[in-house]
């Protein structure tokens, strides 16, 4: 798979390439800089070409081809008719809180997380309990009985793990449910980078785990592994518990006709494409991995089973501020500051390698030099 050139890559318009100075090198926000998928490209151009830009209209298109995909990838059954539109994952996640907590109660979250989680918490209304995640990255299943014991009203669960890039087992999935159910706590699945599962690692839908649909919901988008997010479009999909109907009604109006397009596209005819696009994450992840032991051994990390994301353990190298910071001022290179994360993430960066492997190799050339 090609990668456009740097100088081709600063002539988007996104906000990966308008938000630092041209001599920064951008590997923070979680946007690729793949070519769009060809399926993706035609929707969108036979929209254009026919004027059709208009409301997302709420037909059966998305759950059909949602369902498609979740089969065809990993053997999820999904029922079409559950699965609702959102204009993204955040927005779901707020209206979900919205219908499954009442304002003041406690939500429970596993650290270091996807750092929106603490907006979207806030914004629904609720307050946050953190239990952060084992030293090896994996979920605390001790600590979140204790934590589900005090009688919180949901989980929000991160599945694949951002930004540790953790797969979550089945039998992780199966024990979490089983404490989840006991204490009563509604689970929020956000299962967005799920398409992102790279060679060696298998993703285990929430919803696929036994008991799960008594208690647990979960939203899936084509935003992250098409590389689609400033389309708007991410998908509801219920268990036996219903929830769509208590979203407000002109939610159904929200998310972007572009998107809901480009998102059937992408899970009915996108395949091949993620395929080619797995392959080449998965040789950019070795590239990162040698980069790393021959060039900065001082920093550790363990390579993720998912997403294109590196999670930098820079507390060895004695800093004398923040990594990040240190990083774009020294090195031009502009990384995700681990405390975004919370503050189980201090010390650490996040690294986005969805790049071309020149840019990587010169990324990581800049911050051993400034060392």
């Amino acid at each position: 798979m090609k990668v456009d050139s740097l100088k081709d890559l600063r002539a988007r318009r996104s906000a990966k390439w308008r938000t630092h100075p041209e001599d920064v090198l951008p590997l923070f926000v979680a946007e690729m800089d793949l070519p769009l998928a060809a399926p993706v490209a035609a929707a969108l151009h036979a929209a254009v070409d026919a004027s059709d830009t208009g409301y997302a209209a709420p037909v059966p298109d998305l759950g059909q081809a949602v369902a498609g995909f979740a089969g065809r990838r990993w053997g999820w059954d999904i029922n079409p008719d559950k699965v609702t539109a959102v204009p993204d994952v955040g927005v779901g996640v707020v209206e979900l809180l919205r219908v499954l907590t009442r304002p003041g109660e406690t939500v429970v979250i596993s650290t270091p997380v996807y750092q929106p989680f603490y907006h979207w918490l806030p914004e629904a209304g609720v307050r946050i309990a953190e239990v952060p995640l084992t030293a090896g990255s994996r979920l605390d299943l001790a600590a979140l009985e204790t934590a589900f014991a005090e009688r919180p009203a949901a989980y929000l669960l991160c599945n694949p793990h951002n930004p540790v890039g953790r797969v979550h087992s089945r039998d992780e999935l199966t024990e979490l449910v089983a404490l989840a159910s006991r204490y009563g706590v509604a689970i929020i699945s956000d299962e967005i980078h799920a398409p992102l599962t790279l060679p060696g690692a298998a993703f285990t839908p929430l919803l696929s785990v036994p008991g799960a649909h008594e208690i647990a919901v979960s939203l899936i988008s084509a935003s992250k592994a098409f590389n689609i997010t400033g389309l708007k479009c991410a998908a509801v999909v219920e268990g036996r518990r219903p929830v769509s109907h208590r979203f407000p009604p002109d939610l159904q109006w929200r998310p972007g006709h572009f998107g809901v397009l480009a998102t059937v596209a992408a899970f009915t005819d996108g395949d091949a494409w993620l395929d080619d696009a797995l392959s080449f994450l998965d040789e950019r992840r070795t590239q990162l991995a040698e980069l790393l032991r021959t060039r900065l051994p001082g920093i550790s990390w363990q390579p993720p089973a998912a997403t294109y994301l590196a999670w930098l353990d820079c507390r060895g190298l004695g800093l004398p501020k923040d990594p990040a910071e240190f990083f774009l001022s020294q090195a031009r290179v502009a990384l995700e500051p681990g405390t975004d994360f919370g503050i189980a993430g201090a010390g650490f960066v996040r690294l986005n390698f969805a790049t071309s492997s020149e840019i990587l190799d010169e990324a990581v050339s800049r911050l051993a030099a400034a060392l």
